[in-house]
């Protein structure tokens, strides 16, 4: 299935790199970044996070959550997170199930799991999804000029 604007998110509940539990469940009345990258450690994907890092100030100000997925374990989202001092969970979605449930398509020639951000409201209604497989940053500034003009 995929969901796009004006759908619920759906319910879900992944580990992150500090062993702990992250639901939707939690989220009412937060904003939410979900943003789905391809993999820990890689270039595009290091920036994409580190982006997000430096304006969490950003986003916590918009009351906004941050969480990243990808199909990396524990382990690795946990030295990943500690090397960049990422302050946001990082969830574990080892067999994919919720990228596919999302509907996040994959990129070049079906060779990398795909980049995509959804902006969430406090309802848990995605209200902009925004795809870019190769400027991870650009997730950062988009999120946050989508909020923005959300909350006005």
């Amino acid at each position: 299935m995929r969901f796009g604007i004006g759908d619920h998110l759906p319910n879900f509940s992944l580990g992150d790199q500090n062993g702990n539990q992250q639901s939707t469940s939690s989220l009412q009345g937060h904003w939410l970044v979900l943003f789905f990258y391809p993999k820990d450690e890689t270039p595009g994907c290091t920036a994409e996070v580190c982006s997000f890092r430096d304006n969490k100030d950003v986003f916590k100000g918009l009351n906004a959550k941050i969480w990243g997925v990808s199909g990396d374990d524990a382990i690795s989202h946990r030295r990943f997170a500690d090397r960049h001092k990422v302050p946001f969970p990082l969830l574990c979605d080892r067999n994919n199930s919720l990228r596919r449930q999302m509907g996040v398509a994959k990129g070049l020639g079906f060779l990398l799991p795909g980049r995509v951000t959804y902006v969430v409201d406090p309802t848990l209604v995605i209200r902009h999804i925004f795809s870019n497989l190769l400027d991870g940053p650009a997730h950062v500034r988009e999120a946050e000029r989508v909020l923005k003009a959300l909350q006005l």
